[in-house]
């Protein structure tokens, strides 16, 4: 396939544009020859004059022949030859006279005539030429008949000259002034502001970086989550450095011909050299950092090569004030990344979510915006928002803070905790919808149970050990149990709770959370058997799946041998965490299994609350389990007095 980019820099050249051109016109020339039909040398005679035809009465034995030429149009023409005479005569009539002659002259008169075919008038085009028209009609016919080729060849060198419309990725220069926002912004984050700020100095004070034999472009790569601030940041520094900013789609650079991306980001560096400092920033950039040589295709590393040699700065001197900036979502450990493109980066700033503390800065931050009067700041617990909102970028903070503003305009409510709270929900969860399973009371009273199962077993181990209400209160991360079905999640109810941010979970959690979420299909074969398990648990089965195999198969948790033996891939490998993720999942699940039937007259007290309230939060949930104390507690103590006495037993034994 050829390479587009090599042809259009070829193009540069002033004699081998003179030699297209000359080429061209020979090409134009022997199509015009060929398209022309060798035609009749007679002489042709042009007239209007009706008479001509009216006196071929009396002249009708020297009549060779007569042809009417498109009897139909507005213009027929009659074309006779004498025998006696070499020309043609033409004669023009308008077609309202052209039925009268036909009628009163020709036919009256038996005058022999037939109709013009086509092959006679492509071999006589002169009898349908008017006087003096030659070359021009002939130009004028050529170009309909080659009007799409020609237009295709004009497109082909104005696309070669000037690129493909669109081939810039959108590219677009916005000076200093025009840049909102600052550094104060970005709230927390002073670990990548740090960066930033270390970032500004360097290309501040380059000569001092000089001397330290730091001559390198300031190339810089940031990588992290989606929407925690990497594009504003780009343009905080493009402020604070009073710099222009391009701002490109790494991933709009292709155009769709060979050597599109080539082109355009050749585009941007003149453009960025134009201005002399500037910073070029490629947001979405990650297909840039893919590793070259993937496919026998070699054009489809044109643009990456392209980059390679601009971000060295070898095109000029001229570039040493461009300042290349590229985004990615994906980072090097994450992703198979080109190493020759790694290296060009002196500067790397990896963007993480933020922490509990900076999510509240970052509501409040977002509240404070708002009109006096709109934010109920003494019914707001932020502390309460900022846990539940955990793994969640600022711009999806943002997203949950502009929802309960169109809940609170919606509903003519202040913003408070429990509007923020339906704001989460409606943002990550999506739509809640009680009509669903509002006829179905059977399938209502099985989800209650289902979810009932999950709580049960997640506040289990504090309960074991003994803890207060007030303490598993304290511990327990649940926000709400709901039997609203949820369409965005396929699932007829759930349970909300919120989770920490970052946790390096041991054994011990883990089994914690797969009994927590066996704690819903166990629920059910104890009110309903084991044969009246629902396709409700399927989505737990799948979560537990995947910890189960992580911990047996990746991580060796069960075995002293701690090897990876997913990394094997032989069949032996797959059949031993097969039975051993078999065993574990049948030993964990027959634990969740007798657990749970402690908390039996305490499910069946509370379901019915859920059924009739749809939604219990963690206050009301906590409060129904004061009023059941004395049951939670008959159920605890039974479990404790069968475990001594089997205690007891294999003493015995």
């Amino acid at each position: 396939m050829p390479n587009f980019a090599r042809i259009q820099i070829a193009f540069k050249n002033v004699y081998v544009r003179i030699l297209t051109a000359v080429l061209l016109g020979i090409l134009t020339g022997w199509a015009i020859y060929k398209a022309d039909i060798p035609q009749d040398t007679a002489p042709v005679v042009h007239s209007q004059n009706i008479a001509e035809i009216t006196q071929l009465a009396a002249q009708k034995d020297r009549l060779d022949y007569l042809l009417v030429a498109k009897p139909l149009s507005d213009s027929p023409r009659y074309i006779y030859k004498f025998k006696d005479a070499p020309q043609l005569h033409v004669v023009k009539v308008p077609s309202t006279s052209h039925l009268s002659l036909e009628r009163e002259v020709l036919l009256k008169n038996a005058i022999p005539y037939s109709i013009a075919k086509d092959d006679f008038l492509n071999t006589h085009k002169a009898v349908m030429e008017e006087e003096g028209e030659g070359f021009a009609s002939n130009a004028i016919e050529f170009l309909k008949r080659h009007a799409l080729d020609l237009t295709v060849l004009v497109a082909i060198l104005y696309f070669m000259k000037f690129g493909i419309p669109g081939m810039n990725g959108g590219a677009q220069m916005i000076a200093p002034d025009k840049l909102k926002g600052s550094m104060d912004d970005l709230i927390g984050m002073e670990d990548i502001k740090q960066e930033v700020l270390h970032l500004e100095d360097m290309i501040r004070n380059r000569d001092l970086y000089q001397e330290h034999n730091i001559d390198k472009p300031f190339n810089v790569m940031l990588t992290g989550p989606a929407g925690t601030g990497k594009t504003k940041l780009v343009g905080y520094l493009a402020k604070r450095l009073n710099i222009p900013l391009i701002q490109a789609s790494g991933s709009a650079l292709e155009s769709g011909y060979v050597g599109g991306g080539s082109k355009a980001l050749n585009a941007l560096y003149r453009k960025a050299c134009a201005k002399g400092k500037c910073i070029i920033f490629l947001d979405e950039g990650q297909s840039l950092f893919m590793p070259r040589g993937r496919s026998e295709k070699k054009w489809e590393d044109d643009t990456a090569n392209t980059l390679l040699g601009l971000l060295d700065g070898v095109k000029s001197d001229k570039g040493q004030g461009v300042i290349w900036v590229i985004a990615s979502n994906f980072d090097d450990a994450s992703t198979e990344m080109d190493e020759a493109m790694l290296r060009r980066f002196s500067v790397k700033i990896n963007f993480r979510l933020p922490n509990k503390n900076e999510r509240r800065e970052l509501l409040r931050s977002f509240l404070a915006k708002k009109k006096d009067g709109l934010v109920d700041w003494n019914n707001l617990d932020l502390d309460q928002v900022a846990e539940i909102t955990q793994n969640l970028s600022p711009a999806l903070l943002e997203t949950v803070v502009e929802r309960a503003s169109m809940l609170s305009i919606q509903e003519k409510a202040i913003i408070d905790t429990d509007l923020l709270f339906r704001a989460y929900e409606r943002a990550t969860i999506g739509l809640t919808d009680r009509a669903t399973t509002a006829e179905k009371h059977k399938q209502r009273e099985r989800i209650a149970v289902h979810e009932l199962g999950h709580f049960f077993m997640q506040i289990d181990p504090y309960l074991r050990a003994g803890m207060s209400l007030a303490e598993v209160k304290e511990k327990s991360h649940l926000l709400k149990i709901s039997t609203e079905a949820v369409s965005k999640i396929g699932a007829l109810g759930y349970v909300l709770q919120s989770g920490e941010d970052m946790s390096l979970r041991t054994l011990e959690e883990l089994e914690r959370d797969v009994v927590g979420l066996y704690g819903g299909v166990a629920a059910e074969e104890l009110f309903y058997g084991a044969r009246g398990i629902s396709v409700g648990s399927q989505n737990d089965i799948e979560k537990i799946t995947k910890m189960l195999n992580l911990m047996v198969g990746r991580l060796s948790m069960y075995s002293r041998a701690k090897i990876d033996y997913s990394q094997l891939g032989n069949d032996a490998s797959g059949e031993h965490t097969l039975r051993q993720v078999e065993e574990k999942s049948d030993e964990l699940y027959s634990y969740t299994l007798d657990a749970i039937r402690d908390y039996r007259d305490v499910i069946v007290a509370i379901k019915d609350t859920l059924l009739d309230q749809y939604v219990l939060s963690k206050d009301a949930v906590f409060a129904l389990l004061e009023e059941h104390h004395d049951a939670l507690q008959a159920g605890l103590a039974h479990q404790r007095h069968a475990n001594l006495k089997l205690c007891a037993e294999e003493a015995v034994a």
